[in-house]
């Protein structure tokens, strides 16, 4: 299909949806203009005639032109702190792997730990989770970082056992790699850039607050238990015919050793991350918010020459996320202002009436994860998804803090379905060690686990939690 296809489809998406409004008589006309926009573009996100931000920038301008929304309304989502902080962290991350600590965090976690295969998997399983706080392009972390790692490691084991790497070593760590990824970008609100979309729905839909030390209090008992038992189960279900991983771990030693010993920008760059952890996880003491620590560990960075100005203004990734995020954050708070949250919210406590809370946050929380097929891009689905699932459970009277838990860390773990669920995943897969049919099987399989985890170690933790 085509770029002019895709856009004609998503142009009649929302033409379509916009000569509705007279239909909905309950709802103002705006309201219902703003969610055709916002439908049109979310399509666009799913079939990509164009990159993300210009999408967005298109819907806007379509709702100014219209008369829909003011300029000062269109330009509110660029002032959201959440942005901010998604900028921040893009810089970070940029900073992290163009210092080297990055690689330097990972070499030395298969130094110690990947004496064995499963050693192995377990030495990226660990650095993705250290990194994952720190690093919050999943795209950057894994397919950036992990992904180069893990294909020099099998090519290195498939050289000293002169077996095929195609049936043993890559193919089990490549799976391992892109599986662990989305576990841990489930585990912070910075593991994944579009994380904090749905901690802003908690806020419009629910009204509460799911920062950033709030949403790993409730991940770190079911995320590290599936840190634990992924390389378990991937080794059942695509075992590899070598087990011993000395070679990777003597192309470590050799990298590392070519490395040499800490450099000055390494040094600043670690210094930054302890203190930026440290004063993310005593915020009730100090009270700073969390974008503005982000920033301070930036201009850290910059004064000290760590980072330069250049390398700012030259982050495309953070600048297009400024542009996409924020016209998608303006559009989704229209829809409050609006009235669309409260109408839908009405609309679907007809749906769920006489069900449990718990019950339809279950069955919520499944279909918010299995709709992942649809779907070629993590933040598509939770633009298009995130916000109406929990407006369902909020008109089921369900446990605020339950609900979005559930939502929050299916965000990211559902997109183990597919091979094209989102960048890392894609990266991993185009290393060509694993066939499109098997890697959906193992996915599904996978999916299972994520789904039996969370709705008992997960129940359990947020009942202990006090979240119902």
């Amino acid at each position: 299909m085509n770029s002019n296809i895709k856009l004609l489809i998503s142009i009649s998406v929302g033409i379509i949806c916009w000569n509705l409004a007279g239909y909905v008589n309950a709802l103002d006309p705006r309201a219902w203009h703003i969610f055709s926009v916002f439908m049109a573009v979310l399509i666009s996100f799913i079939l990509r005639p164009y990159p993300l931000g210009m999408s967005v920038l298109l819907g806007l301008i379509v709702l100014l032109g219209s008369g829909t929304i003011s300029l000062k309304e269109s330009l509110s989502g660029f002032s959201n702190t959440t942005v901010w902080l998604v900028i921040a962290a893009f810089l970070l991350a940029h900073a992290v792997i163009t210092t080297g600590f990055g690689i330097r965090v990972s070499l030395y976690l298969v130094i110690k730990l990947g004496k064995s295969m499963k050693g192995l998997a377990y030495a990226i399983c660990g650095s993705e989770f250290l990194l994952a706080s720190v690093i919050p392009s999943n795209t950057a972390r894994g397919g950036g970082l992990h992904a180069p790692i893990v294909d020099s490691l099998s090519r290195s084991i498939e050289k000293a056992s002169g077996k095929s790497v195609q049936v043993n070593a890559g193919r089990f760590l490549s799976l391992v790699g892109s599986h662990a990824n989305l576990i841990a970008a489930s585990m912070y609100l910075t593991g994944m850039a579009a994380n904090p979309l749905v901690s802003v729905a908690a806020a419009d839909v629910f009204g509460v607050e799911f920062g950033w030390g709030t949403w790993l209090l409730g991940a770190i008992v079911p995320g590290v238990i599936s840190l634990l038992i992924l390389p378990q189960v991937i080794y059942k279900l695509a075992p590899p015919t070598v087990t011993d991983s000395s070679a990777a771990q003597k192309e470590a030693r050799v990298q590392m050793a070519q490395k040499g010993p800490l450099s000055r920008s390494e040094w600043i760059m670690m210094g930054v991350l302890i203190g930026m952890l440290l004063l993310w996880s005593t915020q009730f003491v100090h009270g700073f918010p969390t974008t503005m620590i982000a920033w301070v560990g930036v201009a850290v960075l910059l004064i000290s020459g760590a980072q330069t100005w250049n390398d700012v203004i030259r982050n495309e990734k953070a600048w297009d996320s400024l542009f996409w995020l924020g016209g998608l954050l303006t559009m989704a708070s229209m829809l409050s202002d609006y009235g669309f949250i409260q109408w839908f919210v009405d609309l679907s406590g007809t749906w769920v009436s006489g069900y449990s809370g718990l019950g339809v946050v279950i069955v919520i929380g499944l279909i918010y994860f299995y709709s992942m097929y649809a779907f070629s891009m993590t933040s598509g689905h939770i633009a298009a998804m995130a916000a109406p699932m929990l407006a369902v459970c909020l008109a089921a009277n369900s446990a605020p803090m339950l609900s979005v838990a559930i939502i929050a860390y299916f965000t990211t773990l559902c997109a183990c379905t597919t091979n094209y669920s989102s960048g890392p995943v894609i990266i991993y897969y185009g290393l060509g060690y694993e066939t499109s049919q098997r890697w959906f099987k193992i996915g599904f399989l996978v999916s299972l686990v994520h789904v039996v985890i969370y709705f008992t170690l997960g129940l359990s933790r947020w009942k202990f939690l006090g979240w119902w």
